[in-house]
């Protein structure tokens, strides 16, 4: 018997999906919810195989429990909202599965269910989709950044950047002012020139852009 734990803002909704899960043998509902506070407190007494989850409920949404509801249950997103950060989120906060309203049949949600409690996932297909995008833009952000940490770092070795320096030249490439970078250091202005004078001449560039330009590889 996989017991099943509803939550949903809408009255109608939990309705429905109670009532069609009513004449499943193998499926019981053992409670529903209509916030992200309240799914918490009932996985933590109820203890349900499969929590369904809405994302978006008033007093704390899907996104904001979901990891925490994943550490007393398997959760299976039961939505419309198929933005990429929503769908992202949810499978990073530790859901098993991902279905979107219009996007399966009522066999798939009984699929899905059984499928998550066996330990398995289950994607409707433009969860699939967008969640690919999202990892895969993740991802390439991820490297991008390595591959500037990596050319900072050789920098840093060839040049004989300092930390402080190196905190000047990140501000300095935000396009801060002297005084900015002074007041978000903790420095003097004259202090912050001085810095600038010992970057321009260890990058061997005569200006601010120059700088930023040779730092950033």
């Amino acid at each position: 018997m996989i017991d099943l734990l509803v939550v949903d803002d809408n009255p109608v909704v939990r309705a429905a999906v109670h009532g069609f899960l009513a004449g499943q043998d193998e499926i019981r509902v053992v409670g529903e919810a209509a916030d992200g506070r309240e799914a918490l407190r009932l996985a933590h007494r109820l203890r349900p195989a499969v929590t369904l989850l809405d994302y978006r409920m008033p007093v704390a949404d899907g996104l904001s429990v979901i990891a925490t509801l994943a550490e007393h249950t398997r959760v299976l997103v039961l939505t419309s909202d198929t933005g990429a950060e929503i769908v992202a989120g949810m499978l990073r906060g530790g859901a098993r599965g991902y279905l979107v309203w219009g996007q399966f049949e009522p066999p798939d949600l009984l699929r899905a269910i059984r499928e998550v409690a066996a330990g398995s996932s289950w994607l409707s297909p433009v969860a699939a989709s967008v969640a690919a995008t999202a990892f895969r833009e993740q991802g390439a952000r991820e490297r991008a950044a390595r591959e500037q940490e990596a050319r900072q770092a050789s920098a840093r070795q060839r040049h004989g950047i300092s930390a402080r320096e190196e905190e000047v030249l990140d501000l300095l490439g935000l396009g801060l002012s002297n005084a900015s970078i002074a007041h978000r250091l903790g420095l003097t202005e004259k202090t912050v020139k001085n810095h600038l004078n010992h970057i321009f001449a260890k990058l061997g560039v005569s200006n601010r852009t120059e700088a930023v330009v040779r730092w950033r590889g």
